[in-house]
């Protein structure tokens, strides 16, 4: 399984992004989510949208992000509103599939939020 993200980007605070994944397959997908990583931070998830749609967010960013998928584009998405500064990091894209919930990701895309 192979995910591309992209859409990542400079904006200033109170803008928005959104970011996309490309995944080569959705065969056996559990869940799939976004993760992020600040500098010098650990990795922490931001949001993640089950097989049947059941979607969680990190309290940071509940009601300001909104995390969905297209089924016929093999895509998922990451709608961002009201950017701050805190949201800088570099985001990744993740899936978890097949029986054991393997995990993968993609190569991450950087977000800097900045006047």
């Amino acid at each position: 399984v192979q995910l591309q993200a992209s859409g990542g980007g400079l904006v200033q605070p109170g803008g928005s992004l959104r970011l996309s994944c490309a995944v080569s397959t959705m065969f056996s997908i559990k869940d799939m989510g976004w993760y992020r990583q600040a500098p010098g931070k650990e990795r922490e998830l931001v949001a993640r949208i089950s097989s049947g749609d059941s979607r969680n967010y990190a309290d940071s960013v509940r009601g300001r992000f909104t995390i969905s998928k297209d089924g016929a584009k093999n895509t998922l998405y990451l709608q961002m509103n009201n950017l701050q500064p805190e949201d800088t990091a570099v985001y990744y894209c993740n899936i978890r599939a097949g029986l054991m919930y393997v995990n993968y990701w993609g190569q991450g895309t950087q977000v800097t939020v900045s006047s």
